[in-house]
């Protein structure tokens, strides 16, 4: 009888610890699948995310709040503390959709954050509420319209999340470094008048939710209206911005220009970047291609202001 107790009493003693054992590996799996899914959607640390979760006891939405609220308040205080530092680095940015494009500028102090795709995300928040901004626009589309937007305008503008004032707050707080919005240039046409687009120095970029996005420290838009439908208008449109690019000039001019001796800062008067030997209005001609107007924009540049066309 002793010998039996002695055999039940080993029995349920290796049992219990083992069953204690698999359900804190079970709560261990869940908390860890929730930090995960936590870290991927907010893109916070991993202290800060297990903080949020134990502060809420796994409450996912809650804690989700709680951080962007922590990181708006970090972030404006670092914000307020780095203001004044040069961000003479950044990134252009150039979004296209259908007959409308945008091009903008956001800053930062050095060029390791720039390719961050922290940053990126950024450049690519300022560039969607400006299209959206472009195509909320009323004017009856008979012909092209462009606009242009400040830094302190876009900061004003609502994200799918926040004003985008607090969302550049909460960039720098991650990634503390002083960054500006600076400015961004929208181009919507009717679908006789084509937009092309060129960017220099592209970043080759492998996050997916980047891939609408072009990047780099030059971009331009030209606007065309080609009299030939068979005229390659989307190949033409990137050669024309890649002169615009090189060669910036300061307004589209006509082809007269040519013989008052006009060359140096229109457009059409210039040699042709691609094809020195003629000028931009001799190589679009027989193309059948009337250039509108252009936009360039160059990373750092001091902005002018611009001859008419």
């Amino acid at each position: 009888m002793a010998a039996l107790t002695r055999s039940l009493c080993v029995k349920i003693q290796s049992w219990q610890p083992i069953g204690l054992f698999h359900t804190s590996l079970r709560i261990q799996a869940a908390d860890k699948e929730l930090l995960v899914k936590l870290r991927r959607k907010t893109g916070y640390s991993f202290i800060n995310c297990k903080k949020a979760l134990e502060n809420f006891n796994n409450d996912l939405k809650q804690a989700e709040t709680w951080l962007h609220e922590q990181a708006q308040k970090e972030g404006w205080s670092k914000a307020s503390k780095l203001q004044g530092r040069k961000t003479a680095e950044g990134l252009v940015g150039l979004l296209h959709e259908g007959n409308s494009a945008v091009m903008v500028e956001v800053n930062c102090e050095t060029d390791f954050v720039a390719r961050n795709s922290k940053f990126q995300q950024l450049v690519q928040q300022v560039a969607v509420i400006t299209l959206r901004h472009c195509q909320s626009q009323k004017e009856n589309l008979d012909t092209y319209f462009k606009g242009f937007l400040s830094g302190e305008d876009l900061l004003q503008m609502k994200t799918e999340k926040a004003l985008l004032k607090d969302q550049l707050a909460m960039a720098i707080g991650n990634m503390g470094e002083n960054m500006s919005v600076r400015r961004a240039s929208w181009v919507r046409a009717p679908s006789n008048i084509f937009i092309g687009s060129y960017m220099h120095g592209t970043l080759t970029v492998d996050t997916p939710s980047l891939a609408n996005m072009c990047f780099g420290k030059y971009g331009a838009l030209v606007i065309c209206q080609a009299s030939d439908s068979k005229s390659n208008i989307s190949e033409l449109g990137r050669r024309l911005g890649q002169h615009v690019v090189g060669m910036n000039p300061v307004s589209v001019g006509s082809l007269e220009d040519e013989s008052t001796g006009e060359t140096e800062t229109r457009m059409l008067a210039q040699s042709f970047l691609l094809e020195p030997s003629l000028t931009v209005g001799q190589y679009v001609q027989p193309r059948g291609v009337d250039v509108l107007d252009f936009v360039r924009f160059e990373c750092g540049e001091e902005t002018v202001k611009t001859e008419s066309s």
